[in-house]
């Protein structure tokens, strides 16, 4: 009975302990079914949040940096993730500290981050590093999520370090130095340039190609380029009110390689045509105002009877789908081309707080500018009914336009005049 006891409570310690070590999956935020792939996304986004460059003076983020390197070395090998999986975070640590296969402490954990992104594992933060070029993308995007905000996504083409060989070029990881310029990169080439007369000049190295490093084996899946263009998602969050043409900068996402630290990938939010059906699922008409800063603009249209007789009502569906009402009483006139102010129903006015309790949002104004459609034809009964209302009024309240422009009632041509006056004088 004690010692059934006995046994009970020393399990469960072991089990207390087992649980009280690292959990590589949580680390990596991943479920343990989690893939290979995956557990590189996981490391390559984590590495790049953590890194002490981006956290200057934090200690938690230099510790969570290392500890995500940890989790990756340990699970991205299938012998040691099998491993660990079996035996736990603490005999699978102490058997590497005996030194057993597989674990963590493998690498440096900034050796690790530099053969995914390359600058020596670090941002373009040490003194003598290779920055790569910035880049700058243009993605289209509809009126309505400049005006709702929106998160979506794209994809581009990017250069990556090649994962399968993890930036080396080789099938086996393994670099050698290059014989022919023994790691140097140039070579000293003696040129006769005359008899007698030798000079030396420095150049690439045509073995290695001017990296001082050679392979035995290239790796297939970049055929030992080291890098390898792949489509790269890039979620983009529109805040409300964002100008058209704003740029949003997403630090070391530009292209990468072993041999710089990745530049700045600049993506420029540009307001683009509304197609009816792609861009417009609600059936709002907003979705065909245009913008003009905090302002937005549409144009309405009326017949002959409404602009000259009132008694009318329109309702235009917003962006975010909320009325706006237009209209006119009976007997109010709308001239064509007349322009109706709506404050307040344009486009929100950004502000780096947005909706919050530091601020509330402000708007534009709408402009709703009246264009009036004439018929092309009436009826021979309708013309003669409004002909005579028209003769009717005209001769009671009508105004001559011709009278009052102040033109004369007959024109007389210059050289008829001339000729009249020359008449004159032969009498």
């Amino acid at each position: 009975m004690w010692f059934r006891k006995g046994l009970v409570l020393g399990l469960f310690a072991l089990a207390q302990i087992v649980l009280a070590g690292e959990d590589y999956y949580k680390v990596l935020g991943l479920r343990k079914d989690a893939t290979e792939r995956q557990i590189k996304s996981a490391y390559r986004q984590l590495s790049k949040k953590f890194h002490p460059d981006k956290n200057p003076g934090d200690s938690s983020a230099h510790d969570k940096f290392v500890q995500v390197a940890e989790a990756y070395e340990a699970l991205s090998d299938t012998e040691s993730r099998s491993l660990y999986d079996q035996i736990g975070y603490d005999a699978f640590k102490q058997r590497k500290a005996q030194g057993g296969n597989g674990g963590p402490g493998h690498h440096d954990p900034f050796d690790l981050f530099s053969r995914f992104f390359g600058g020596g594992g670090h941002f373009g933060n040490q003194p003598g590093q290779r920055r790569g070029p910035n880049l700058e993308l243009k993605v289209g995007i509809a009126l309505r999520d400049f005006y709702n905000g929106k998160t979506t996504e794209f994809q581009w083409d990017k250069q990556q370090i090649c994962e399968e060989c993890e930036g080396t070029g080789a099938a086996d990881k393994v670099v050698h130095k290059c014989h022919s310029c023994n790691g140097q990169g140039i070579k000293l080439v003696r040129q006769q340039i005359a008899p007698g007369m030798v000079t030396q000049m420095q150049m690439q190295c045509d073995v290695c190609g001017g990296r001082g490093k050679t392979i035995k084996h290239k790796c297939k899946a970049c055929n030992g380029e080291r890098v390898a263009r792949k489509p790269t998602p890039v979620s983009v969050t529109i805040q409300r009110g964002m100008a058209d043409g704003v740029k949003i900068a997403f630090e070391n996402e530009a292209d990468e390689s072993p041999d710089w630290v990745a530049g700045d990938l600049y993506v420029t939010l540009v307001e683009k045509e509304p197609k009816l059906d792609e861009d417009n699922p609600d059936k709002v008409d907003g979705v065909f105002f245009r913008r003009k800063g905090d302002d937005l603009y549409w144009k309405e249209v009326l017949s002959v009877r409404e602009a000259w007789m009132g008694d009318w009502t329109r309702n235009l569906t917003h962006l975010d789908g909320h009325v706006v009402h237009l209209g006119r009483k009976r007997g109010e006139v709308v001239q064509p081309g007349h322009v109706d102010t709506i404050a307040g129903e344009g486009m929100p006015i950004w502000d780096e707080d947005g909706d919050s309790v530091y601020h509330k949002t402000k708007f534009g104004n709408l402009y709703v500018e009246y264009n009036v459609i004439l018929p092309d034809q009436m009826e021979s009964g309708m013309e003669k009914e409004l002909w005579q209302i028209f003769q009717k009024y005209r001769a009671k309240n009508g105004v001559d336009l011709h009278k009052d422009s102040g033109r004369p009632e007959k024109v007389v041509l210059k050289e008829d005049q001339d000729a009249a006056e020359r008449e004159h004088e032969e009498l």
